[in-house]
């Protein structure tokens, strides 16, 4: 039984490539001819997004190439307010974030992608219409799926032909962007300044990249044009203020709204949407390409179970359950960030800036400053599907595993489980995207365990 994804990208590939890791075999469809994407656009990696690449073997490759960083700082013009800062090494294996290019993200999955047996990947296959699991593409012809993954971006086309509804909001401002390449003396690690002296009453954010590539973030009015700002010298201007009078050389530039928005449901009936088909969300916090990997992996077991016949149906509501639960905390999180930095009223405006204005004499003040809280894993707390915990723990493994502190048979269930030894005193149920589905000291209630967190 095949499950078509359609869309190509970061989550698409992702998707298709955890599938193919539990043995399904997956059709791969994209409108474009081959991956073109510029620019860094989603340039942190999250630690739990790299923990997923690694379990499709290329997490330490994507680590590697990235540039790490353990530091934010932000600044209220050319002071310092506060910054958050990560250990440096830990019993982890990845770092908390890195950063890389999404291009690059993207070259690495298609090299997996493609060279893997079970993932048939077609370009120019432009889906135009959807019925009952049949997709029909623009060159002609249909295709059959058990089950379609819609993985095709903001503007999902699969979202349209269902006529689903996207509610939510825009926010009036816009953010230029730009990859510079210079060589700057400056650490690895995230610097964000409000009310710069360069972009006054705005914002600026700064983050490193891969051979000295520098990617830089203005918060700009609703009129300003990327093309124009180069004709114009202005964004020479916008540079000259952050690398001052090294040579540097544009990589890339480009101009986007921030949109929050999400999905009433994630399932309609046998389409599941991901990543920004379900949910588009402001950038700061790195929760957008983060999140949409998150999906696919939390989708893909559960697809695995159904298809292979040790989980039922049911299952597959507990992706749209525990998803769009996340997707509503990270927009819950994204917009409080983004009523900071763009506020909606004069009276905010104000405030925001008598706020800014004093944190630096008054240290307290600085925790109401809000330049993006960054990305987490979210906790399946309230999923029907988990008896207790919901946090991820890096573990991988081809089906769930018994973390036990003492040795014990494993569980007679049809639902593949194998017992490792484990650190803590109690037996932990970790599913298949590692996340704790269980916690008890009585080793006899483990089947009863394993079938709730499969919904059985």
């Amino acid at each position: 039984m095949t499950v078509a994804v359609v869309g190509a990208g970061p989550v698409g590939m992702t998707m298709a490539l955890s599938l193919a890791r539990y043995g399904v075999p997956t059709l791969l469809l994209d409108e474009d001819e081959r991956t073109t994407l510029k620019g860094s656009r989603s340039i942190c990696v999250q630690r739990a997004s790299l923990e997923v690449f690694d379990r499709i073997a290329c997490g330490t490759q994507i680590a590697e190439e990235g540039v790490t960083w353990t530091c934010g700082r932000t600044y209220y013009r050319d002071v310092e307010l506060f910054q958050v800062c990560f250990p440096a090494s830990g019993p982890e294996r990845f770092p908390p974030f890195v950063n890389l290019g999404q291009h690059r993200v993207e070259e690495i999955l298609l090299e997996r992608v493609e060279s893997e047996p079970r993932i048939d990947l077609r370009w120019r296959s432009r889906v135009v219409g959807y019925r009952d699991g049949v997709l029909q593409i623009e060159s002609g012809g249909e295709l059959e799926a058990e089950y379609v993954v819609a993985c095709d971006g903001p503007h999902s086309t699969l979202r349209k032909l269902l006529g689903l509804d996207f509610p939510g909001h825009s926010h009036r401002d816009r953010f230029l962007i730009a990859d510079v390449r210079a060589q700057l003396p400056f650490p690895s690690e995230r610097r964000f300044f409000f009310d710069p002296p360069s972009n006054p009453g705005r914002q600026v954010l700064v983050h490193p990249q891969p051979h000295d590539v520098w990617r830089i973030d203005w918060q700009v009015p609703p009129e300003v044009d990327p093309e124009e700002e180069r004709r114009s010298g202005r964004l020479d201007e916008r540079i000259r203020a952050i690398v001052g009078d090294t040579p540097y050389e544009i990589m890339w530039v480009t101009a986007y709204t921030f949109h929050q928005r999400m999905l009433p449901r994630f399932r309609n009936g046998r389409v599941f949407f991901a990543g920004d088909a379900a949910h588009v969300m402001s950038v700061f916090g790195a929760r957008g390409m983060n999140s949409g990997v998150q999906d696919a992996e939390n989708l893909a077991w559960k697809l695995w179970g159904v298809l292979d016949g040790w989980a039922p149906p049911s299952l597959l509501d507990t992706y749209d359950t525990e998803r769009r639960a996340a997707a509503a905390h990270n927009l819950a999180v994204t917009d409080a960030t983004m009523r900071f930095m763009v506020p909606r009223t004069r009276a905010h405006r104000l405030a925001r800036h008598a706020l800014l204005r004093l944190s630096p004499y008054v240290e307290p003040l600085r925790r109401f400053v809000n330049s993006g809280r960054l990305s987490e894993p979210f906790v399946y707390r309230a999923s029907p599907i988990v008896d207790s915990g919901g946090e991820r723990l890096d573990v991988q493994a081809l089906s769930f595993v018994v973390l036990a502190p003492r040795e014990v048979e494993t569980p007679r269930t049809p639902v593949p489980v194998e017992v490792r030894r484990g650190e803590e005193p109690v037996f932990v149920l970790v599913r298949p995207d590692g996340h704790v589905a269980a916690r008890t000291d009585d080793a006899s209630r483990l089947p009863e365990l394993v079938a709730l967190a499969v919904a059985a």
